[in-house]
């Protein structure tokens, strides 16, 4: 019987390239999870110049651009940040899940590890709290999960390579 559940932090990463998008609206929560996740990846060997950052301006824009890079097959995993905050209207819902419905469905169709970094907060103060305050730094584990998909998916032979 083949298990494969990595459970240690060594990661076979070596030569990976990665793509992140990351969303411009709420800068100031985004650029934390972006800022630990880049340090986190070259913390762990992939890089610095192996990664890619693509800016959009908000959530919804983060599917389609995380689509195409997964498309042109430069790349191991693509990592999406955005922060959706609560307001006083619908929007909220109607992004969010739009958003969360398209990155899923890219990791499907494109047979490429997508990582859901996308914060989806009542309010500022809890989007605080998830980039780097009381409740640690989402960007930080969502690197981290790349990683390990990154050594998942090469040790099960997972990445279409045939376009």
């Amino acid at each position: 019987m083949a298990i494969f559940d990595l459970d240690t932090q060594e990661y076979a990463v070596s030569g990976a390239r990665v793509s992140i998008v990351a969303a411009r609206f709420n800068h100031e929560v985004v650029e934390k999870l972006l800022t630990a996740a880049v340090a986190t990846l070259t913390d762990n060997g992939i890089d610095e110049k192996a990664i890619q950052i693509v800016r959009v301006p908000g959530a919804f824009e983060l599917p389609l651009v995380t689509q195409t890079l997964a498309r042109n097959r430069d790349c191991e995993a693509v990592l999406a940040f955005g922060a959706i905050i609560r307001g006083g209207t619908p929007h909220f819902e109607y992004v969010a899940g739009e958003c969360t419905r398209g990155l899923g469905q890219v990791a499907l169709d494109e047979q490429i590890p997508v990582l859901f970094g996308v914060l989806t907060t009542d309010d500022q103060a809890q989007a605080v709290a998830r980039c780097g305050g009381s409740d640690g730094n989402k960007g930080h584990e969502v690197a981290v999960a790349a990683l390990e998909m990154i050594t998942l998916m090469r040790q099960l032979g997972g990445y279409n390579q045939d376009e």
